[in-house]
């Protein structure tokens, strides 16, 4: 079992940066893969994005302003965001699986979300 907890969501205005954490429990965290996935209100859940061992994707949404990496050390996962607009509203969740996806039926784990908001 792994449990995911992210942190670092806020309220920032547009044409700025945070950094999301998703803080994960168990001895494994370095053999799965990890997905940012974002939901807005009325919206489907969409993918952001995926780091496995040495690679990363993106959402092509974000490309280019966000940039995920893990410190295997920490079993901990990060989500940079910059230049941040009004569309980038939504709750973001981490995501844990073996083998990375871009699609979030794959994914096993779950956190329970983190509240972005920018603000025009």
């Amino acid at each position: 079992q792994v449990q995911l907890v992210e942190s670092g969501g806020g309220l920032v205005q547009a044409g700025g940066s945070l950094r999301l954490s998703c803080a994960t429990s168990g001895r494994t965290f370095s053999s799965y893969a990890m997905g940012w996935f974002r939901q807005a209100p009325g919206k489907e859940r969409e993918f952001v994005a995926a780091i496995s061992w040495s690679s990363t994707y993106y959402g092509d949404s974000v490309k280019g302003r966000f940039t995920i990496s893990r410190d295997n050390a920490k079993n901990t996962v990060y989500l940079q965001m910059n230049s941040l607009k009004p569309e980038d509203t939504a709750v973001y969740y981490c995501a844990a699986r073996v083998g990375v996806s871009r699609y979030e039926s794959g994914y096993d784990y779950w956190g329970q979300g983190t509240q972005v908001t920018v603000s025009s």
